[in-house]
This record gives C-alpha cells, sequence and structure tokens, in this order.
C-alpha cells in the first residue's frame, strides 16, 4: 500500500479539501492524535481562536477518511439489508420472467443514476448532503423540499429496520408461545438501533459493515438452503407452484407494491453525496458504486428467484419467515447484526445532516466538544423515538418499504438525478452525439421515478386501507405478534 496522504485508506488528512489553514507541524500532531482515537492535549494559554483552529482541523481530519473500499462497505451495508428480504414476495406478484427483468432493469438503471449523483458531487463539492443539490437547482425550495424528503426517507428506513427488529425478536422468542408483548421488542430494537448510531463517521461504522455482509448472506443463504431442502422433500421441486408468469387476477395495487419493493432495495444513491463528502479521494466514487451494483443485482435476483422456486406463492415478507420449523428462528439470529448495523446508519446519516445544518458555522458541527457530543446524542434518541413511533404505527412490512419507496426512494433514485443532469453537468445539446445515450437513460429514468412516485403512492394506501379492513394487522401500538 503506498505512503502517499491522499492514497493512505482510513486514516488521512486530505490537504487539498481541507477548509481550514493550518501549519504542517499542527496537521501532523492532529492526524497523529486522531488517527488512533485520541484527544489532543492544548496548552492552557492557548488562544480560543487557535483552540478552534485545531478543533477545526481535527474534525476535518476525522470526517474525511473514507477510501473507496470502505465507501463500498458502507453503501453495502446501507443497501443490502431489507431490500433483500422483500424480493422474494416480489417475484411470486410479478412472476419469475418480470421479476427478474424488473430486478435487474432498474438495479442497471441505479447504478447510472448513481453515477449521476457522483458526478454533481464531483463538480460541486460543497455538496454535503442530497439537500445541497437541491438547493443548486431550485434555490432555498430545492433546499427545503429535498431536505425534508431526506431527512423523512431517512426516518422511515429507521423505522422499518426497528419494525423488522420486532419481527425478528418475536420469531426467535416466538412470542405465540411466550405472550410477550411485540412492543417490548420495539424498543429494544430501538434501543439497540440508538446504541450503534453513537459514532458520528462513516469511516468508523464501515469496521462493523465486514459482519454485517456477512450477517445478511448468511441468513439469506441459510433461507435458501432450508427452504431448498424443504421443497425437495415435500412436495418436491417440480411440484412447487412458481410461475414464469404473474398471479392470477393480479390487482394494479398489488403488482405495484411488488415494483416499490424492488424500488426500495436500490436505494443506496440517497447517501451517496453524504458519504462522498467523507472521501479523501471523492473521485474513487465508480468503483464503489459499480462493485455495490454488481453485487446488488446478483444477490437480489438470485434471492428473489431461488426463494420463491422452492417456497411458491406462499412466499412471505420478509422472506426469512418462508421456512418451515425452527429456521425462521435461526435466519433472523444470524440477520440482527444488518437489521441493527444497517438501521443505525441511517440515523447516523439523518443525524448529520440536521447536526451539521443546525451548527453549519461552529465547530460544534464536528462532535468533539462537549456540547458537540450533548447536542448529538439528543438528536440520535430524537430520531430514533420517532422512527419507533413510526414502525408501530405502521406495523406491516410490505407497506411500510412501499410507502417509503413511493414517496422518497422515487425521487432519490430515480427522477431527481436525470433534472441533475438536465440542470448540472450537461454539456452541449441533448441530441448531440456524446449526449444521446444519457438523454435516453435519464429521460428513462425520470419517467421511471415519477410512475413509481403516482402509482406507488395510491397503491400503497390502496392496500394499507386493505389490510386494516381485512383485519390482517392490529392496532397501532399493539401487542399482537407481527409478521
Amino acid at each position: 500500500m503506498s505512503d502517499t496522504p491522499e492514497k493512505r485508506e482510513g486514516a488521512v488528512l486530505d490537504k487539498t479539501m481541507s477548509k481550514t489553514k493550518v501549519d504542517s507541524s499542527q496537521d501532523n500532531s492532529v492526524m497523529g492524535n486522531e488517527i488512533y482515537g485520541e484527544t489532543a492535549e492544548y496548552d492552557d494559554n492557548v488562544s480560543r481562536a487557535d483552540l478552534e483552529k485545531q478543533k477545526t482541523a481535527q474534525g476535518e481530519a476525522h470526517f474525511h477518511r473514507l477510501g473507496w473500499k470502505r465507501l463500498t462497505v458502507i453503501l453495502i451495508v446501507e443497501a443490502i439489508a431489507l431490500g433483500s428480504l422483500s424480493l422474494p414476495k416480489a417475484f411470486a406478484t410479478l412472476g419469475m420472467v418480470a421479476g427478474t427483468i424488473v430486478s435487474v432493469g432498474l438495479g442497471l438503471l441505479a447504478i447510472y443514476t448513481s453515477d449521476v449523483v457522483g458526478e454533481v458531487k464531483i463538480k460541486f463539492p460543497e455538496c454535503a448532503h442530497y439537500a445541497d443539490a437541491g438547493r443548486l437547482i431550485a434555490g432555498r425550495f430545492g433546499y427545503e423540499l429535498i431536505g425534508a424528503m431526506f431527512v423523512l426517507q431517512l426516518v422511515f428506513l429507521v423505522g422499518s429496520h426497528c419494525l423488522t427488529g420486532t419481527i425478528a425478536f418475536g420469531t426467535i422468542v416466538d412470542i405465540t408461545k411466550t405472550g410477550t408483548c411485540s412492543l417490548v421488542f420495539g424498543g429494544v430494537s430501538a434501543i439497540i438501533l440508538l446504541i450503534l448510531a453513537i459514532p458520528p463517521s462513516f469511516a468508523e461504522i464501515a469496521i462493523l459493515g465486514y459482519i454485517d455482509f456477512v450477517s445478511i448472506v448468511l441468513a439469506i443463504g441459510i433461507t435458501i438452503i432450508a427452504t431448498g431442502i424443504q421443497a425437495a422433500d415435500h412436495p418436491g421441486l417440480h411440484n412447487v407452484a412458481w410461475s414464469a408468469w404473474p398471479k392470477e387476477d393480479l390487482s394494479f395495487a398489488d403488482a405495484f407494491i411488488a415494483i416499490t419493493g424492488i424500488v426500495f432495495a436500490y436505494s443506496f444513491s440517497i447517501c451517496q453525496f453524504s458519504f462522498m463528502d467523507e472521501m479523501h479521494t471523492p473521485t474513487d466514487y465508480k468503483k464503489s458504486i459499480w462493485a455495490l451494483g454488481l453485487i446488488e443485482i446478483f444477490i437480489y435476483t438470485v434471492t428473489g428467484a431461488l426463494i420463491y422456486a422452492f417456497v411458491g406463492p406462499e412466499v412471505q415478507s420478509p422472506a426469512l419467515l418462508s421456512a418451515r420449523g425452527d429456521i425462521p428462528r435461526i435466519a433472523f439470529g444470524v440477520a440482527l447484526p444488518v437489521i441493527f448495523i444497517s438501521g443505525s446508519i441511517n440515523t447516523t446519516v439523518v443525524g448529520r445532516y440536521i447536526h451539521g445544518r443546525v451548527y453549519k458555522n461552529s465547530i460544534i458541527r464536528y462532535i468533539n466538544t462537549p456540547k458537540g457530543w450533548a447536542t448529538w446524542l439528543a438528536l440520535v434518541f430524537a430520531i430514533t423515538v420517532i422512527a419507533f413511533v413510526i414502525a408501530e404505527a405502521i406495523p406491516f412490512f410490505s407497506d411500510l418499504l412501499s410507502i417509503s419507496s413511493s414517496l422518497f426512494v422515487s425521487g432519490f433514485t430515480y427522477y431527481f438525478p436525470p433534472i441533475f443532469w438536465f440542470m448540472l453537468i450537461k454539456e452541449g445539446p441533448i441530441w448531440a452525439p456524446h449526449n444521446r445515450v444519457k438523454t435516453v437513460l435519464n429521460g428513462l429514468a425520470f419517467i421511471v421515478g415519477m410512475v413509481v412516485l403516482v402509482a406507488g403512492t395510491y397503491s400503497s394506501i390502496v392496500d394499507i386501507q386493505h389490510n386494516y379492513k381485512a383485519g390482517n394487522v392490529g392496532k397501532v401500538f399493539t401487542c399482537k405478534p407481527i409478521g
């Protein structure tokens, strides 16, 4: 590995990106302390201005340590979690052929739109979060609108993980026999999400990402193998009633609930500005999004197709519930790290956005002072409480993901990036030879995003009403078993 500071991954102050000028001896001492998690010692006689300069340099060093490999891990952790658990049910609704086409097609389109997001970040490095790009295209209105969507989507994501944690604990303990109230497990899930979200730096969280990735791969692998063995024993693989075509009497709402489940699975671009803002070499983002995108497409398509082929139309969402016997308990036990680590990263992202906005012109934003830590902990606590309320208010997995996908992911992944391309980074007319393919891709992404926004939102509302009328779920804040 090269010893060049700008290339050394994990602990580098990128001097070209530093917003505060400090002398070289000061840089070295700050970096040496920050790399190993220590706190720099200061002379009692140092002036307040010098102290702020040191704290600022310390913060810049601490929050610019992310390389492309760790970015890939962070993106995987943030992306390959709940999405993979909803795919088999989507395949059961759409059929094997349409499910595969939609999974691969939306995945490739998501890679392209993430590349557009990366280009915007490179051209406008001041964009620390998605909302900052909104300011570039629509001024203060765009900043506030996208900022509000950004916060709501990430809080919904944390709520989804809290709900999944409730389902996981309820399955592991089997509350149908013990009689434990689901609210207890919801509270435990919220507490775990809160604790894991305390570290404010993505470079620190990336260390947990390796555990997260192994967790989801093992959980999915256990479910695939178990359902395959069970299908072979009974009723026999050739007798499983999976279909290449959509299920009979497929309603418009059911079809779009399935599509929005796949859209949710490719929601990684929402955090890309935030993650790239911590990179010491932001131009390396292309390696990360292609590595992530191809891994996602493979895992999602294989997971959706195989579990559906082994279980048939009765496959459940989340998919870990689809096996018989004690397998769901084992799979959820293995999946606990991914449920909580992935969820906590979303808390960190939205917390960093809010905290950085409130303390934009203060060293408190670096979270390396007593007040910085106090405000950070209070904010993480508030976000987690709100997410817990959402999880208990919408206690059904597929529809919670569908609402999130329709209202927010449709924009962050599909229709906002084309707007960025047309308004911010397009060079020359759209019919110019070098722009023709990009024009088609951006036009397609915009149409997909708008269709999901309108049709998906309508379908989510219809399906929620149907579930409540049919008695498929209990009341809000219920003790009834979930999942």
